[in-house]
């Protein structure tokens, strides 16, 4: 795969580290790897966002490309209206993709919060760019009570438009996880209709880059590069029937 969608069931979940830890092991298997973030929102020119996020953690040789940068943490139709700047269009998108993917592996393109948020007052999301690029789309979901919910409406969505799902993460596998979470990943690849390819744990993104790069081999299943087991991991988390 040259371009990898990456988008969440919400916001606040994990997306950014663990576009970092796909970046990390691509880059580890000796490919070039770009990110891309059409809109970035809610921080202000100059500040690191989470392009820059995806360097510190997995190395300064991913190249990192944002098309847009709004300053209040809004969808980002509503943060470029409210700023008086330009809106993101998908095709601005599929295109700036589709340039870093002549000299790049792997490009990595990061939504903004779920998959429906809309880019423009058409209501174009991030799946339309998806659409245009005939790429796959990596969900990144919660770990706990109502995710089975959301991430099964996200890939229901993506078959909606033809798009294939490539797989469902975890963005933060609690240190303590609930009863729901442990139950969680057994119901995720069933309710979803999609495997689950990788846990990160809680905290990943406060590690130093060379543990974090290590640490991305265990959390990121072969289908991203790593060595995580999906079939291990569910059966020693799943807890005993009462």
């Amino acid at each position: 795969m040259t371009v990898i969608v990456v988008s969440g069931t919400g916001t606040e979940i994990g997306k950014t580290v663990t576009t970092a830890a796909v970046a990390a092991l691509a880059l580890a298997a000796g490919r070039s790897v770009a990110m891309l973030k059409p809109a970035q929102t809610g921080v202000a020119p100059g500040e690191p966002g989470d392009a820059e996020e995806v360097t510190r953690l997995a190395g300064d040789e991913i190249t990192t490309l944002e098309l847009a940068r709004f300053p209040e943490p809004l969808a980002p139709n509503t943060a470029a209206r409210r700023a008086g700047m330009a809106q993101v269009r998908p095709h601005e998108v599929a295109e700036a993709a589709a340039k870093l993917a002549v000299d790049h592996d792997l490009v990595l393109v990061e939504g903004a919060g779920g998959l429906l948020v809309q880019y423009d007052d058409e209501g174009a999301t991030l799946a339309d760019a998806a659409r245009l690029l005939s790429a796959p789309v990596l969900v990144v979901a919660s770990a706990g009570l109502g995710t089975l919910n959301t991430t099964t409406l996200t890939t229901e969505a993506l078959r909606a438009r033809g798009l294939a799902p490539l797989g469902v993460t975890v963005g933060s596998w609690p240190a303590s996880p609930d009863l729901a979470s442990r139950c969680n990943l057994a119901d995720l690849p069933h309710s979803a209709g999609t495997p689950l390819l990788g846990a990160v744990p809680e905290g990943a993104g406060s590690l130093p880059r060379a543990d974090f790069r290590t640490g991305a081999v265990t959390w990121l299943g072969p289908d991203l590069g790593g060595t995580w087991d999906a079939t291990a991991f569910t059966a020693q988390e799943t807890p005993p029937a009462p």
